[in-house]
């Protein structure tokens, strides 16, 4: 038999393309060109004689032996990640801080074992929440008020402040059982135009559903606010409105049919989440642990 030609960045790249979903998006988190990533597929493809995974679907969907593969890459970088672990702690310090500021209501749902994560692994990091959700947490990174920020779509270029794409998401219409559209297969736009969106208080170029799905086709619906996802959950099963809320933060509720998800458009509102950080943290070795927690989660949960 002749000798695989894997190696730890033909797994990398297996694993951001389940993560990223696509090749451009998996190219830029392992850091070369799609046509370079495009041509490391290729030779795994002629080494195995098989395909990886199903062309022209979006997102990227893994054949059987892509999908064997991946999870070998997901063993491998896992017990790599934890061994690099230990040696940083042994030659470099154990030390450090990470203060963390959101933009988003449901990020605690992942957030939480992320940092459980982290203060296992490194229980001298000095690890804190900045309160509140910010509207712009990049000038938090900038004052040096906050060491990571997590936001919604990439921001722009700046100065000092490095990016790092977390996962991407499906954001999903919440009906009552009960609600007229409900028999529906996905919602557009206009059945939103006479329709109460419920949400949280924050401003609507915060929100997904909003900012990418109904403020493109000119539609604004009447809004009306709540705090905390439960209390948004319970107005949407009284029939009060609609919610549009990401996949991870009721599935639990919808496992239960207290109120049902629909895709918002044919092809559904995939969303994406990223982390702002200054560029002096970003190769520490607490912070690339952190990130991996993150994405660990994502591919274990959703």
């Amino acid at each position: 038999m002749t000798q695989s030609p894997l190696e730890i960045r033909h797994l990398q790249t297996l694993v951001a393309l389940a993560d990223t979903g696509s090749l451009a998006k998996a190219a830029s988190r392992v850091f070369v060109t799609q046509s370079a990533l495009s041509h490391q597929l290729k030779a795994l493809e002629t080494h195995y004689g098989a395909p990886l995974f199903e062309r022209n679907t979006k997102p990227l969907r893994f054949t059987q032996a892509g999908a064997r593969l991946l999870t070998l890459a997901r063993e491998v970088l896992g017990l790599a990640a934890g061994a690099e672990r230990e040696v940083a702690q042994w030659v470099s310090g154990k030390g450090g801080q990470l203060r963390i500021a959101v933009e988003c209501h449901t990020c605690f749902d992942w957030l939480m074992p992320a940092m459980d994560a982290l203060r296992e692994h490194w229980p001298d990091v000095e690890l804190d929440l900045v309160g509140g959700f910010h509207v712009d947490p990049l000038a938090l990174l900038e004052s040096g008020l906050a060491d990571f920020a997590v936001m919604h779509d990439a921001p722009a270029a700046r100065a000092g402040i490095a990016v790092e794409h977390l996962f991407g998401y499906e954001n999903r219409a919440i009906l009552s059982p009960r609600h007229p559209l409900a028999k529906k297969p996905y919602l557009s736009p206009q059945d939103f135009i006479d329709e109460t969106l419920i949400a949280y208080p924050v401003d609507e170029q915060m929100l997904d559903v909003i900012r990418h799905f109904l403020g493109p086709a000119g539609v604004r619906p009447r809004r009306r606010n709540a705090e905390l996802t439960v209390a948004i959950l319970q107005l949407v099963a009284s029939g009060r409105g609609i919610a549009a809320l990401p996949e991870w933060s009721v599935g639990s509720y919808l496992q239960r049919g207290y109120v049902i998800g629909k895709s918002l458009g044919e092809n559904g509102l995939e969303c994406e989440l990223y982390a702002a950080l200054p560029e002096s943290l970003a190769g520490r070795a607490y912070m690339r642990d952190f990130i991996g927690n993150i994405r660990n989660w994502k591919a274990a949960s959703l």
